[in-house]
């Protein structure tokens, strides 16, 4: 597949998706509201460590010097030489894992109430954020356990780049290559799925759909990449050209403004394309467990999902 084929190919995913997101423009607003919520829990769990009394004002330095040292480390050498290391104090480690699970179970929590908004936009039906937060409060039982497994599976794969030699790395990379793979499906899953709450099961079907749909030689996943990359190239264009205009007329209130739009506009087509691709999946999901091809979509767009081994 050539670049423009594949640039044709991208261009009608993306139109097929924002047709579902015109249909259904809630769409646009869940991501956003997630966002504010995912920063409210973020503050709360964190408000703890921040805000507890140390016999000074909250408005003075030593109050968060004093934080500071209750979180970080220096190394016996770093106070006297000039290599400074700092680390953390076990209970701050403690606290940043307990952390890192907790906003794993909330990804996951609106991820599966989102999912659950996407795949009803898919058959057709008005979408209703109350409705999908309020279901996944249903999931709560498989979004822990899930939460709890994939996290601990990132946990092991970071550790793993990080602390194995450069092929070792490599290795681990691929791993995590083939792990975002196999659990492409695993939230539809938990919308889908009635009682099912095991990890491993979940993992196991959403890699046998996988499977079953597209064959054993999957190697990546082929998205809308071909739009952002394409656009960005032509925004560099639009860029040098402003700047080039700019330094003739010696006006660099055009450069500004020009950056500032361009800054708008990556903004707008980065959100744009990500919530496309979110919704392309959920169609993926719909056609490799059912057989169904949601409108607009086709047969030939979902049958190209994925990058094969060659043979």
């Amino acid at each position: 597949m050539n670049i423009m084929n594949r640039f044709q190919r991208s261009w009608r995913l993306f139109k097929s998706s924002l047709f579902i997101i015109a249909r259904n423009k809630q769409l646009l607003v869940f991501p956003i509201i997630i966002f504010f919520l995912t920063m409210m829990i973020i503050l709360f769990f964190l408000a703890p460590v921040e805000l507890r009394p140390t016999g000074y004002s909250y408005a003075s330095a030593q109050h968060w010097q004093a934080i500071s040292h209750s979180l970080f480390t220096q190394s016996p050498d770093a106070a006297a030489g000039n290599n400074s290391r700092v680390g953390l104090t076990p209970g701050a480690m403690i606290y940043l894992a307990f952390l890192y699970f907790v906003a794993m179970f909330f990804a996951t929590f609106f991820n599966v109430a989102f999912y659950h908004e996407i795949l009803t936009a898919l058959g057709g039906q008005p979408v209703s954020i109350t409705r999908g937060l309020k279901f996944a409060g249903t999931k709560w039982k498989a979004v822990l356990m899930w939460a709890l497994f994939a996290g601990l599976v990132g946990l092991i794969i970071r550790q793993l780049e990080e602390r194995l030699s450069f092929v070792g790395r490599i290795i681990a990379r691929f791993i995590g290559i083939a792990w975002s793979i196999a659990a492409v499906f695993v939230i539809p899953i938990i919308v889908c799925e009635e009682q099912n709450a095991n990890p491993v099961a979940l993992l196991k079907k959403s890699a046998g759909i996988l499977k079953r749909t597209w064959g054993e030689a999957l190697i990546g996943y082929v998205g809308l990449g071909m739009i952002s990359g394409l656009t960005m190239i032509v925004s560099m264009v639009f860029l040098f050209g402003a700047l080039a205009v700019s330094i003739m007329l010696k006006n660099f209130w055009l450069l500004a403004i020009a950056g500032l739009l361009w800054l708008a506009a990556m903004f707008v087509l980065s959100y744009l394309t990500s919530l496309a691709g979110q919704i392309y999946k959920g169609a993926l999901y719909l056609y490799a467990a059912s057989g169904v091809v949601p409108e607009p979509y086709n047969q030939e767009m979902l049958d190209s999902a994925w990058k094969f081994k060659k043979s």
